[in-house]
């Protein structure tokens, strides 16, 4: 099989069929392929359809803004971390606050973290 066979099959792929080769691949071999899976998921299922399908978001704080210690209230709240790993959370922004969370749960905290002073977004 070469490459051109390759990249077709991948092509045919569904964003699920997608995933699961990914982490066959990544048990396989030992490694992580978390960006350039996104990269690759976007053309394989074609821009739009890969965003109608796209089931897990991520919530990235990207500032924390004036709130600081509101901020780290509401980190603490949501994931259940301690004082100091909220903390290191706000403090090294940009940086994910949750992932693989659905549509719902993100943009419910997205609000939250915007409403105690935070620039968040949603990948």
């Amino acid at each position: 099989m070469n490459k051109e066979q390759i990249i077709e099959a991948i092509e045919s792929m569904t964003v699920l069929e997608l995933s699961e080769l990914v982490k066959a691949l990544e048990e396989k071999f030992g490694v992580s392929a978390a960006a350039p899976v996104a990269v690759a998921a976007a053309p394989a299922a074609g821009g739009a359809a890969a965003a109608e399908e796209k089931t897990e978001f991520d919530v990235i704080l990207t500032a924390a803004g004036a709130g600081k210690i509101n901020v780290i209230k509401v980190v603490r709240e949501v994931t259940g971390l301690g004082l100091k790993e909220a903390k290191a959370i706000v403090d090294e922004a940009p940086k994910a606050v949750k992932e693989k969370i659905s549509k719902a749960d993100a943009e419910a905290l997205k609000a939250k973290l915007e409403e105690a002073g935070a620039s968040v977004e949603i990948k």
